[in-house]
Formats: C-alpha cells, sequence, structure tokens
C-alpha cells in the first residue's frame, strides 16, 4: 500500500512513518509549511516551525523515504483568522480540529491522490478499527477528541499507526528505528502561537474595546479592556476581588460584557451544539452517550436530544464550565460516534 504520512518533526509522526515501512508500506513523507514564522530550535517537539521541518527531513533521510515540504500558508492563514474572530464573538476555538479536517486529512488527501496514494497517516493517538474511531490506547495521550469532526471519506482512507501505543511505547520505537527525534520533548502550544500568549496574537489583529464587568445580578463592578481577552471558566486577570474565588461565568458579545460568578455558578445542566457531525446514524433520538467538552475533559453521561440540525444534551450531573465555541464530542465507551460545536451551556 502507498501511504503519504503527515510528518511534523515529532517523535509521533516519526514513528508513525517508521512502522507503516515496517509493515511493507511504500512511505511517502509529507510536511505541512504554516508559513508562520518564529524563532525556534529542534529540542521541542511542534509541527510547523523551519526546525520542525529540518528534523523532519532528517527522519525521512534516516528512514530513506521520499520527503516533500509543502507551502499551506494561505489555507493556514484562515484557520488563523478564524481563531482570532471566535475570540471576538466571546468564544473559544479548537484551531488543531478545524486544522485536522481542513489540512491534516482535506488538503493531505488531495497530495495523496495527486500522488496515488491509497491511504494517509497521521501521528495521532486514536484508533481506527473497523472503520470505527476509537480512543487511544493511552488514555492520557488520547487525540481521538480532536478527530471528531473527521468526514467518514477521511477516515476510510486513515491509518493511525500509534493509536494502540503509549508514549513510552513509541519512544522506545523511536529509540529502535535509531530516529534522531526520540528524545525530542512535547511542546503543547498552539503551533501559531509559539510563544503560548494567544492574547497577544488576538489582540494584535483586532480592535479590542472596554466594556462592563457584572456580577450574576447584572452590577457593573468594573471595566474590561476587551471581551476577547476573556474566557468561561477564567479565574486570573479579572482585576477584582470579591472576597472568594471569581470566574467568568458568561460572555456576551452584543453587549460587550463579561459575567463573573462563584464556582456554582459556572455548573451547566445541558448543552446546545450545532454544526454536528455524525460517525453513526443518530436515527430519531434520544440517544445515551457521554460527552466530551474540551480536550482534557473526563467525559460526562448524558442524554442527547436532537433537534432540527442542533443538539440539545442533558447531563445526568452538573458539569463544570461548558464554553462556546469549543467541541462537544459525543462518545459510547470508547468510540466516537460524532460531535459538534457548543453554542450555550444550559444553567443548572
Amino acid at each position: 500500500m502507498k501511504v503519504v504520512t503527515a510528518m511534523s518533526g515529532g517523535v509521533d509522526s516519526s514513528v508513525a512513518a517508521a512502522l507503516l515501512q515496517e509493515q511493507g508500506h511504500e512511505v511517502i513523507g509529507l510536511f505541512m509549511r504554516n508559513g508562520v514564522e518564529h524563532a525556534g530550535t529542534s529540542s521541542k517537539q511542534g509541527c510547523c516551525s523551519a526546525a520542525d521541518a529540518y528534523d523532519a527531513r532528517r527522519v525521512a533521510d534516516r528512514l530513506g523515504i521520499p520527503f516533500y515540504a509543502l507551502d499551506f500558508s494561505r489555507e493556514f492563514a484562515g484557520i488563523v483568522d478564524h481563531f482570532v474572530a471566535e475570540y471576538s464573538r466571546g468564544r473559544t476555538p479548537n484551531p488543531c480540529i478545524v486544522c485536522n479536517q481542513a489540512l491534516k486529512f482535506g488538503r493531505l488527501l488531495d497530495y495523496a491522490d495527486a500522488a496515488g496514494c491509497s491511504h494517509v497517516a497521521t501521528g495521532h493517538y486514536a484508533r481506527l478499527e473497523g472503520g470505527r474511531l476509537s480512543r487511544g490506547h493511552s488514555s492520557a495521550k488520547d487525540q481521538s477528541y480532536v478527530l471528531f469532526n473527521l468526514s467518514r471519506r477521511q477516515l476510510d482512507r486513515t491509518l493511525l499507526p500509534v493509536g494502540g501505543m503509549s508514549k513510552d511505547e513509541v519512544r522506545e520505537a523511536a529509540r529502535r528505528f535509531d530516529l534522531p527525534v526520540s528524545q525530542k520533548p512535547e511542546s503543547m502550544e498552539i503551533c501559531f502561537v509559539p510563544d503560548n500568549d494567544y492574547r497577544r496574537l488576538v489582540r494584535e489583529r483586532t480592535e479590542t474595546k472596554p466594556g462592563p464587568l457584572v456580577d450574576m445580578d447584572g452590577k457593573k463592578l468594573a471595566e474590561h479592556a476587551g471581551i476577547q481577552n476573556f474566557t468561561v471558566g477564567q479565574r486570573e486577570g479579572l482585576g477584582i476581588a470579591l472576597g472568594r474565588p471569581a470566574y467568568v461565568v458568561a460572555l456576551e458579545p452584543e453587549s460587550n460584557t463579561v459575567v463573573i460568578g462563584f464556582a456554582d455558578d459556572l455548573l451547566s445542566s445541558g448543552l446546545v451544539a450545532r454544526k454536528l457531525n455524525w460517525l453513526i446514524d443518530p436515527g430519531r433520538g434520544p440517544l445515551e452517550a457521554s460527552i466530551q467538552i474540551r480536550a482534557h475533559h473526563e467525559a460526562a453521561a448524558a442524554i442527547l436530544h436532537l433537534e432540527g440540525d442542533s443538539l440539545r444534551a442533558e447531563f445526568r450531573a452538573p458539569v463544570r464550565a461548558v464554553t462556546p465555541g469549543q467541541a462537544a464530542v459525543f462518545y459510547r465507551g470508547e468510540e466516537v460516534i460524532g460531535g459538534g460545536w457548543i453554542e450555550k451551556g444550559i444553567p443548572a
């Protein structure tokens, strides 16, 4: 089988390529340039810097496979624009999910077609078994959440070679293959925000406007410098003291208002999600499932009610900090059955 593998310069995608080659597949390595220039070294695992491209090429040379670096800066600029616009709308985006759908599996498949490849592969920690997307073997590294928005067509042509492995096992494999990135540390920042200060990026690209910061009764407590600086559940940087821990409970972009409350005010009995993507036939519902509302959230039991092109979920027990703009991903056991984008939480 001929497979194009997205090689980011990190250990996960490098081992994915090596495993496929070991299994007898004809592997082509592809690095996606995002056009975001920043200083860096090869000491951290990233996915888009010049140092990462160098590391990916070294791995390809070590494996003796063809390697290409393609410029996706124009497409990636749209992902950055969406990221910034979501914050301006009072929402908290997840750009990795958008990138996976549009670039890592969208344009990657286009390239696979042009190169005569039947499949694409990445280093994500998730499993594809019998056409079903499931959590990775290692719960600590599971990345099935960020793949929920892929189409059935995309998944049918995808291979996830490290999905059944732990991080330690991946590093052990990298040493076995004598890959130059076997000890490369991980990097958790967004690839186009290398200093991890996303608020700086948003401020540089938008016009911030001061507005009221109010309590749950609508009483003004202070002025904020711009709604883009806040996200639901945020505790730090509020600039007020209320005698006990306070949090951002809601953002109201229409009035440019930030609503502040306490821990109990963050609880939701359910949520509304739109722009749904189903990996099973949901029928007419209701469905019992568990819902993961952010990348590092323990999925919560819920009942899903389909309402036209949207969905209303009822949690079995209240859930904290349901955040508009994040993904709600639906699971049955380990299997991803679908997901959507959170429109709002329903107060408990």
